[in-house]
C-alpha cells in the first residue's frame, strides 16, 4: 500500500491508496495538520485501522520486523534519497531483523541492546559499520515514540557504543610525477576530461560526470555544480535492489538529481590548463558529430519522480537518426561516438592505473590531491571548503587538510622569519 504526506498551503495532508472499486483506483486524503509529524502520525493510524478493517490496534503488539517494515514505508521512503534507502534497508534486512524481528517492541530493552553492540565489535565490524547500524536503529525507535507513540522511551539512547580502534584510513595523495604520467597515459581517449576536471577542481566523482556544455561558463572561466549523477534502477523499489545484492541488475539506468547538500550547489573558477583542455575538448565533439552523422549518440533527458515525489531525470542515449521530443542534454563526459562516459565506464581508467602503472589510485584521490595542493600553496581553508562544498568547515580541516611534511617545512620557515624579525 502506497501513502506519504505532503504540505497543501500552510497545513499538511495524509494520503494512501484504497483497494480498487469496480475496477477503478481509490486514494483516501485527510488534511488540516498543522505539522508534518501530525499527519505522518494520522496517515500511520489510518492505515492500520484500514488494514484491520476498523478493528482497534494495539501498537504495543507489534513485532520489531513489522515495526521496521512500517517505518520504512512510512519515513525513510518519504524522506531519504535513493542511496541512502538503499544503505537502510540493508541494514535492516540484513542485521537488525535477523537479530530482533521476532521480538515485540516493547520488549526491547538497553541491556539488550548494548549487549548486541558489544557483539559487533567482537565479531570484528569495523567502528563506521557498528555506527551505521546502531544510528538505524535508534532513528527506527525515535520514530515509535514521536509520532507513532508505540514505545513511550527510546532503550537505545542509554547504550554506549563500543570503542573500536578505528584503521587508518589511506588517502591517496599522488606526487605531480605520478599526476603526469598518469594525464600522459590517457591523452586522446576518453578518460582525460574526467581526470583533467577532477585534478583541476576537485569534483566528486558524481558531480563530475553529471557536468553539460551548459555548466561551463568560458568567458568567466567559472564551473558550475548543480546536480549529480546515480546509478538506480527503472522502477526504482529499493526492496528488489536490495534482495538482488550481488547480482547483476539488468535494468539500471543513470539519473541526474539534486546535489549531495545545500553546500554542494556551487560555482568554481578554473584556470588556463582546464580551460584550453575543456575548449579542444568542445570542438573535438562538435567534429565527431558530424563525422558520426545519424549514428552519433545523443542524450535525452526523461522527467521521472522519485519516492519523495522530487523532480528527477532519466539520462537516455539515442541515436541522432531517431526523433525525440525529449530535451538534449550535451554531456561533457563523453566517447568519440558520443555515447556516456560514465562512473563504472571509468572504472576501466582506475584498473589500468593499478595494473599497469603500478599507482594507488581512485577517483577520490585526485580531489585529495587538489585540496592537499591547494593548503600547501597558502589558500585559506574557508575558500578550499567552498570550493570542495563542504558544509562544515570541520569536515575540511579533519578530511583534506594533513600534516604533510612540506606543511611541516612551512611552518619552520614562518616561524623562523617571524622570531628573526622580533629579535632584530
Amino acid at each position: 500500500m502506497q501513502g506519504g504526506v505532503r504540505k497543501r498551503g500552510a497545513t499538511w495532508s495524509y494520503y494512501f491508496d484504497l483497494g480498487k472499486v469496480d475496477g477503478k483506483r481509490k486514494k483516501k486524503e485527510k488534511g488540516g495538520f498543522r505539522t508534518k509529524k501530525e499527519a505522518e502520525a494520522a496517515l500511520a493510524a489510518a492505515m492500520n485501522e484500514y488494514n484491520n478493517a476498523g478493528q482497534v490496534f494495539e501498537p504495543s503488539e507489534i513485532t520489531v520486523s513489522d515495526y521496521l517494515d512500517q517505518w520504512y514505508e512510512l519515513s525513510c521512503k518519504l524522506n531519504l534519497k535513493y542511496n541512502t534507502q538503499v544503505g537502510y534497508l540493508r541494514i535492516i534486512e540484513g542485521h537488525l531483523k535477523p537479530k530482533f524481528g521476532s521480538y515485540k517492541l516493547k520488549a526491547i530493552n538497553s541491556a539488550v541492546l548494548q549487549e548486541y553492540a558489544n557483539s559487533l565489535k567482537l565479531n570484528g565490524y569495523s567502528k563506521s559499520h557498528i555506527v551505521g547500524i546502531l544510528t538505524v536503529f535508534q532513528s527506527a525507535l525515535d520514530y515509535a515514540i514521536e509520532p507513532l507513540h508505540y514505545i513511550s522511551q527510546n532503550p537505545m539512547k542509554s547504550v554506549k557504543f563500543p570503542k573500536v580502534e578505528r584503521k587508518p584510513r589511506e588517502r591517496i595523495i599522488l606526487t605531480l610525477d605520478e599526476w603526469q604520467q598518469i594525464i600522459d597515459r590517457f591523452t586522446g581517449t576518453r578518460y582525460f576530461i574526467p581526470l583533467m576536471i577532477g585534478f583541476y577542481t576537485g569534483l566528486r566523482i558524481s558531480e563530475a560526470f553529471a557536468l553539460t556544455w551548459d555548466d561551463i561558463d568560458f568567458e568567466k572561466r567559472t564551473l558550475s555544480v548543480n546536480k549529480q549523477v546515480v546509478k538506480r534502477n527503472f522502477g526504482a523499489d529499493v526492496r528488489k535492489v536490495v534482495e538482488k545484492k550481488g547480482k547483476k541488475e539488468q535494468r539500471s539506468s543513470w539519473y541526474f538529481t539534486t546535489p549531495k547538500t545545500e553546500a554542494s550547489a556551487r560555482t568554481i573558477p578554473f584556470g588556463d590548463t582546464l580551460y584550453q583542455a575543456l575548449k579542444q575538448e568542445k570542438t573535438e565533439q562538435m567534429k565527431n558529430e558530424m563525422k558520426y552523422g545519424e549514428f552519433y549518440t545523443i542524450h535525452v533527458l526523461k522527467k521521472e519522480i522519485d519516492e519523495k515525489g522530487n523532480d528527477m531525470f532519466r539520462i537516455v542515449p539515442v541515436q541522432k537518426c531517431v526523433e525525440s521530443q525529449l530535451q538534449r542534454v550535451r554531456l561533457i563526459c563523453v566517447a568519440e561516438n558520443g555515447q556516456y562516459t560514465s562512473t563504472d565506464s571509468f572504472k576501466y581508467c582506475s584498473r589500468v592505473i593499478h595494473s599497469e602503472m603500478q599507482l594507488a589510485f581512485d577517483y577520490h584521490s585526485l580531489r585529495h590531491t587538489h585540496a592537499t595542493m591547494l593548503i600547501e600553496a597558502g589558500a585559506h581553508v574557508k575558500n578550499v571548503q567552498a570550493r570542495l562544498g563542504h558544509t562544515n568547515i570541520e569536515t575540511t580541516l579533519q578530511t583534506y587538510v594533513h600534516d604533510t611534511e612540506k606543511m611541516g617545512e612551512q611552518s619552520v620557515a614562518l616561524f623562523e622569519q617571524a622570531a628573526t624579525r622580533k629579535l632584530s
